[in-house]
């Protein structure tokens, strides 16, 4: 028993060292982003987070797409039938480019109207105009990035992936130093080093293509589905991950809309905590990546009794990896307000945003797992985005919104309210797994179907 525990950890970090590693990587562009404009001045760094929302909309997108391709992909994958695969990364790669097209089109030309939506300070708002005019033709190529990326992962090329996504940021963060402090381009400069890593990253993935390290991409495919069956059921399961992203960023961009009407200060510290939240869940978010990818194998083997037991362990894994995480946060604390350049008040907010972050990774690191990861690999997903719209509209926001707008209550206070909604679900995601719903084999529909 100890030694299947063991091959199965071995195999589970395997798949999520890689993509924790990239999700790691990636929040080290929002880190330098924040850490080198925040040299500058606070506002071009409250500016570069608020706009910095956009891209976290337009990625929500991406993720349920991705997602839904994980949901099948992983179990066709497991069945050994690429051709199915290709099918399905056709499809994801339409809806992408479709959403990054829109997004590009919409920052380029509309920029300040956007911007109005999350701060009400007409400099703030001409310097996220600024930025997002510049990194607008990053969102269409991300989104041919974010579905190549996911369906290496599932053809157990995550290391690959990672290691391209590695290198555009190393980019990045390189090109941000240059156009930032070498050129004086300022908040532009961040923006533009974010569109030429995206185009170096595109050009390696070509070339992965070209070397048959990776499924190609059907273009036909692409604009004409030659599987509705395969078609209709990549939407079964990735319309309620969809409204699930939504629902669940549509909340967390929220909590950006109201920092950024408590002032400058709050603002700042929010976006330091965000991205340092981001950084240490890393590895939260890998393990939920790979446990969906693992558990779906599973299940489209037909290993349905393993897959249940392995779903517990990794259950209890994510406790422990959230523990982990959150003294992560309290060790580097120190080093964090020792190094970042933020007003006194700004410095205290940051302090108890910080300590929150520290327990509120927890949570996050056990419903990623189990919503993200378990419940999504076998189909279940209509739960979760019942649970997260729920949690956040019913609930968190509207408290967040009643202490920050009618109660006047501190910017302390109102930042706890907003920590509250993965600690608020915990009871009924718990209920919702033990009644093992998402053991299932989804390839064995298609088939029945068919």
């Amino acid at each position: 028993m100890k030694t299947e525990k063991k091959e199965l950890y071995q195999k589970l970090f395997k798949i999520v060292l890689p993509i924790a590693f990239q999700n790691l990587m990636l929040s080290l562009v929002s880190a330098s982003d924040a850490f080198m404009l925040g040299f500058l001045d606070q506002d071009s760094l409250s500016a570069s987070s608020l706009a910095g929302q956009v891209m976290f909309v337009c990625s929500l997108f991406y993720t349920a797409f991705v997602s839904g391709c994980n949901v099948l992909a992983s179990q066709y994958w497991g069945r050994n039938n690429k051709h199915a695969v290709d099918e399905i990364l056709a499809i994801t790669m339409r809806y992408s480019f479709l959403i990054g097209l829109i997004f590009s089109l919409c920052t380029c030309f509309i920029p300040e109207k956007i911007m109005k939506i999350f701060t009400s300070d007409n400099y703030l708002i001409q310097l996220g105009a600024d930025y997002l005019k510049t990194v607008s033709l990053s969102y269409v190529l991300t989104g041919f990035l974010q579905a190549y990326f996911g369906i290496m992962k599932i053809c157990d090329k995550a290391g690959l992936s990672s290691l391209i996504g590695s290198v555009g940021v190393i980019l990045n963060i390189i090109l941000n130093a240059c156009f930032i402090f070498g050129i004086n381009m300022g908040i532009k400069g961040a923006a533009l080093a974010t569109v030429f890593a995206s185009i170096f990253q595109v050009v390696l993935v070509l070339f992965v293509i070209l070397q048959g390290k990776c499924p190609k991409l059907n273009l036909k495919k692409m604009f004409y589905f030659t599987n509705s069956e395969l078609h209709r059921d990549y939407w079964k399961y990735t319309a309620p991950l969809l409204l699930n992203q939504l629902g669940w960023g549509g909340g967390v961009t929220m909590y950006s809309v109201i920092m950024g009407h408590l002032g400058t200060d709050a603002t700042a510290a929010n976006s330091i905590a965000s991205i340092i939240r981001s950084m240490i869940a890393s590895l939260c978010w890998g393990i939920a990546a790979g446990v969906a990818i693992i558990l779906g194998g599973m299940l489209g083997r037909n290993e349905l009794e393993q897959a249940k037991k392995a779903g517990g362990s990794f259950v209890r894994c994510s406790i422990w990896i959230g523990i982990g995480s959150g003294l992560v946060i309290l060790a580097l604390t120190p080093l964090i307000l020792k190094i970042t350049a933020l007003n006194p008040q700004a410095q205290v907010y940051l302090k108890y945003m910080l300590f929150m972050a520290s327990y509120y990774i927890i949570g996050n690191s056990l419903n990623s797992t189990v919503i993200g990861g378990i419940f999504a690999c076998g189909g279940d997903t209509k739960f979760g985005m019942i649970c997260d719209i729920i949690t956040l509209w019913a609930v968190v926001v509207p408290l967040g919104m009643l202490g920050a707008f009618v109660l006047r209550l501190p910017v302390i206070a109102v930042a706890f309210i907003l920590t509250l909604d993965e600690f608020v679900k915990i009871p009924a995601v718990y209920k919702h797994y033990i009644k093992y719903h998402w053991v299932t084999n989804l390839t064995n529909q298609q088939e029945q179907q068919n």
